[in-house]
């Protein structure tokens, strides 16, 4: 007759203790690769963004893209189009020159909170790339910007990740989607550092990178609290010596420098 061979209680301990220390050591090690994975699809993404808004100012005579179109019961915005009802990605503004939504999206970002942007992540430099004045009646009047008033390319943003806080619709403060990023001088911080504490920012002459938020650290504008943006590491795209406040501290916003 066999012996019959099993493992013991000790062995299997052993075995055991083996998988699980070189879990601790791999899962930590998947997770910054997955999260790289991330930012460099974050990278990409925004820089089709710029392309495809290039081929846009190209097509329209060099005229910036604005950053939203009135078209009968619609606006048409850069990432699609509302109604007030329905959101439709295929009739943004840039579809027509990417065919694809899914560049609008940060995979690390999936905002369900804001029906009418869809899913997207990034933002659209608004505020100096559309350039609007009011009339008495507060009606709009747009400023068309020539690209070529753009004096410094490879120093205005053009997007870059970006998220808002939201203090008027919950109970508490929550983080959500924003598609048209304010400049510092708005009081108003938008750029995301959500992958490893950095964001994705591309710049009008095409090239991107990631840059980490100037996170502000006083309270500022329309009651918002400082703790609830630095918790979301919600900041600025600050040019070194150009902190909030100062007379230069919109300087990687502005068109004409």
């Amino acid at each position: 007759m066999k012996n019959k061979t099993a493992f013991t209680l000790i062995e299997l301990l052993v075995v055991i203790a083996i998988i699980a220390i070189l879990a601790a050591i791999l899962f930590p090690v998947f997770a910054r690769a997955k999260m790289a994975a991330r930012t460099s699809q974050s990278v990409s993404n925004v820089r089709q963004l710029s392309l495809a808004w290039t081929l846009y100012n190209g097509d329209s005579d060099e005229t910036v893209m604005r950053a939203w179109s009135l078209g009968g019961s619609k606006t048409f915005y850069w990432w699609g189009s509302w109604d007030g009802t329905s959101f439709k990605a295929e009739e943004g503004l840039l579809f027509p020159y990417s065919r694809n939504h899914q560049i609008a999206v940060d995979p690390a970002f999936e905002d369900r909170l804001r029906t009418s942007l869809g899913f997207t992540g990034y933002a659209y430099n608004y505020a100096y790339l559309s350039p609007t004045d009011y009339d008495s009646n507060y009606n709009e009047i747009a400023r068309p910007l020539d690209s070529g008033q753009i004096s410094m390319p490879s120093e205005t943003i053009a997007f870059a990740s970006a998220a808002r806080i939201n203090n008027w619709a919950y109970a508490a403060p929550r983080l959500e989607g924003s598609a048209l990023i304010d400049p510092p001088s708005y009081d108003y911080p938008g750029f995301h550092g959500r992958n490893n504490g950095v964001g994705a920012v591309v710049w009008c002459d095409t090239h991107a990178k990631t840059v980490a938020p100037a996170i502000r650290a006083q309270d500022f504008g329309y009651g918002f609290q400082a703790k609830d943006f630095r918790e979301a590491n919600l900041g600025d795209i600050a040019k070194p010596g150009c902190p909030a406040g100062s007379s230069c501290q919109d300087w990687y916003y502005q068109a004409n420098k």
